[in-house]
Parts: structure tokens; sequence; C-alpha cells
């Protein structure tokens, strides 16, 4: 594992530095090394670098010195300190300043190497952000495409609303682009410039979902050695956005409503409320207020959360957009394979249209990048696309009031059990859900 990001281990003592620096390579996690505490200022100076792990005890600049020296030549530096026995204030204190997380001597190796992964997908995570942003200057809408009538009136919809600092929720079936309509939100709205985080609720249990929002004091539960920032606190004043948010627990709806109704909250363990400011965008993939009539959702949430609603419209209602959407995703994996496709058939055209697309504008991609891989020549024939009955899911659509969106959702999980021979983790992957939603989707079912 190759790391993109640059990291510098400072440490005075050669054995420790070394120890470190080894431990790191075994990984395949690439470092430079600074014995020097004026160097490594130096090396802040002229270098970009993204994570830095200092000792907090050296002559000349200790570990807090080097750390206000990394913030400032490089804001979004990560800075891990290095305590010894016995100076864990210290490691706290270095925390409340900006640091990232800490050591303490002696560490086990696996303990530093996850400390520091944890941190380069920390560093990606703030790196995709700042692309993202640079996009967002833009200010255009390219990456959902579409000039069906119902296409044009979303995007002029989001237009329209993003500006103003409300919750939005959005509804869509699975694989229609949740997601990015809730970047393009973002990007559209006074908060553009700052972070925009997805979470996806049905991947977290209950405690993992309220200790990553939230944050922790130290000893809220076992293990929990220092503060620990919430998601919402390192947002600030940016979007967060809650995908599968009809997954949350009973217990965790009351204290989401608390915070979007107060506008605060509760580190795990801590009785002092923290202001938030962050916009809230949820999404959900099964239709919310059948939920709360059937008693799994709380309707007091979800006319808190369904302030601005949106509903992405699936594949099979705009069937108009399916050529237009062929044609990018040829260009995109054309491009990506070095294939020579310039044309897509008329017959294959013809299949791609008359398709249901249960798994809306994901599965149409999954087919183009399939088909374009094994295809020869410059164009896309039918036989390159793998088989796409108009009949069996079509037949769920022809009469849309005889299927609910639930019975949709069940039929298609049986759909992609029996297609997997049962494995669940393709299932899952086939239907754009974690497997934690699939797993809870088959025991809701009862399949």
């Amino acid at each position: 594992m190759h790391n993109s990001s640059s990291i510098l281990i400072v440490e005075d003592d050669p054995t420790m530095r070394n120890l470190i620096h080894n431990i790191l390579a075994a990984e395949g996690i690439d470092a430079q090394m600074s014995e020097d505490s004026h160097d490594a200022v130096n090396l802040l100076k002229t270098n970009r670098i993204d994570i830095v792990l200092t000792d907090l005890k050296m002559p000349q600049l200790d570990g807090m010195e080097i750390l206000s020296w990394a913030r400032r030549y490089n804001p979004d530096c990560v800075v891990i300190v290095i305590t010894g026995y016995g100076t864990i204030e210290s490691a706290v204190e270095a925390i409340r300043k900006g640091a990232y997380d800490y050591v303490q001597k002696p560490f086990e190796p696996d303990a530093l190497v996850l400390i520091v992964k944890r941190a380069l997908g920390h560093v990606r995570l703030v790196q995709e952000n700042k692309k993202l942003r640079e996009q967002a200057g833009e200010r255009r809408m390219g990456d959902l495409i579409g000039t069906s009538r119902k296409m044009v009136e979303m995007k002029n919809f989001i237009a329209r609303i993003a500006p103003f600092d409300t919750t939005v929720l959005i509804q869509g079936e699975t694989g229609t682009g949740k997601e990015l309509v809730a970047k393009f939100i973002h990007q559209w709205s006074s908060r553009g410039g700052q972070s925009f985080l997805p979470i996806n609720c049905g991947a977290l249990t209950e405690t993992l979902l309220e200790t990553e929002l939230f944050g922790h004091v130290r000893g809220a539960f076992t293990g929990a050695d220092s503060d620990k920032k919430g998601l919402f606190e390192t947002v600030d004043k940016g979007t967060i956005f809650l995908d599968e948010i009809n997954t949350i627990s009973p217990a965790f709806q009351v204290k989401l409503l608390r915070v979007l109704q107060e506008g605060s909250y509760l580190r795990v363990g801590g009785r002092e409320p923290r202001s938030l400011d962050v916009r809230v965008i949820a999404a959900a993939n099964v239709d919310l207020e059948r939920e709360v009539e059937a008693g799994r959702f709380r309707s007091d949430l979800y006319y808190r959360l369904n302030v601005v609603p949106v509903v992405i419209p699936p594949l099979r209602e705009r069937r108009e957009d399916i050529a237009l959407l062929a044609h990018h995703f040829l260009a995109i994996y054309g491009g990506k394979y070095g294939k020579e496709i310039t044309r897509i058939s008329a017959g294959a055209l013809d299949i791609l249209r008359a398709y249901s697309w249960p798994g809306n504008v994901r599965e149409l991609e999954n087919v183009m990048e399939r088909g374009i891989i094994v295809a020869d020549g410059n164009e896309l024939h039918p036989a390159n696309i793998p088989r796409l009955s108009p009949q069996g899911t079509n037949a769920a659509e022809s009469d849309d009031t005889l299927m609910s969106l639930e019975e949709m959702e069940k039929h298609l999980i049986v759909k992609g059990l029996r297609h997997t021979g049962g494995h669940k983790g393709r299932t899952a992957e086939i239907l754009g859900i974690s497997p934690v939603s699939l797993w809870r989707k088959i025991k809701k079912y009862t399949l």
C-alpha cells in the first residue's frame, strides 16, 4: 500500500525514530524522518506535509511547537503526537490545540499502524472535499445527466432550494444518485466552500453512529482515553449527508430529532451541550411516509427532515435519458480501458431502452462498463450487453398501483439473492446498498 500522502517523523531518539519508520515501512507506508526539530520546521515550510508524527519532549522545539508550525504551513496537516509514560495530560492538551491523535510509549506496532491508516483516510477525505469545492466553483450540474422533463424540473428545483439553509430529504430508489444530488445542493449553497461529508447510516451500528457523529468524552466507555471530536464538529459550517436514514434505530431517531430541534448535541458521556452549525441532508431508499404509517419511523423526525423534499425519478420514468447516459458511460469507461469505442448500435440502444432498470443509473453504469470491457471494434453491439429481459422486472411496472415500494424492494432482494446463489455480499453490491442494510431488510421481510 504505497501512500500518496507525505508523512514526516520528527523524533530525536534514533532508535525510536527508526522503529516508527520500520513499522510503517512494513505496511508499505512511506515516511521521511527528521532528528532535528529546526530542520523539521524547514521541511514543513518548503514541502507539503500531510501527516506529522512528532515526539512531545525534544530539545530545541518541542512537539507543541512542531504542531503549531505544521498547522501554520498546512492547516489541513494531521499531527499525531508521541508521548512518554506519565505525560498523558500533555497529549490531551495537544489534541485541544489541534492534534489529530496521540500514541503513548511503549506502544504496540498494530496500534501505531491503525492510527496512521486512520489519519491517511482522513487526509484523503479532506483532499476529496477540496477537489469537490474546486469543481463546485464551476456552478454546474454536468454529472446530473438528463434532458427529460422530470430531470430538468428536478435540477431547477435543486438550484432554487440549495441557497436556503434548510434541511432536505432526498427520496429515490437504489442507484438513482441520491449522494450526487446531495453534493450539488451543498455546492450551490452558501456552505459550498466548506466540507461535505456523506455518512451511510445503514453501515454503522447505533453505538458507533452516535460516537462517530457526536464524539465522546474521556472515560465515556472502555478505551475512551481522551476526548474525541465527532463528525458534526469536524464538519462545522459544512454539510453532512445522512444516507439510508430509514435504517436508524428508534432510540437514535430521538437523539437526532433533538439535534435538529435544538441545534445542539452532547458528546457521548458528556454533559455540556455543544452548538451545531451544520446543514443536514438526509436520504432514504424507501418511502419514509409509509415507514411512519407502519410505526417504524418517528413522525416528528420525518416532518423535521422533510422540510424540503426532493424526489429523484427512477430511470424507467425517464427513458429518454438512457441513450445520453449510455454515451456518457461509454466515454468514461472507453477511456479508462483504452478502448476505441465511439458508437452504440441501434440494436444495443433498443435493448437498453426496453429494460426497466431496477438498479437505476448505477445498474446502467455497471452494464455499460461490462459491455465495454468485452467489446471489440469501435461499436457496442447487442452481443456485448449482458442479457436484459424486458419482461420480468418490467411486469412489475405494467401497473404501478399493483406493487408498493416495499413489495418492489422485497422482489428485487429475492431476485438478487437468486441471481447470486444466496451470496449476500454480491447481492448487496448489485443492489447498491451496504451488506448491513441488506441483512436488516432480509430480517425485516423474513426472507
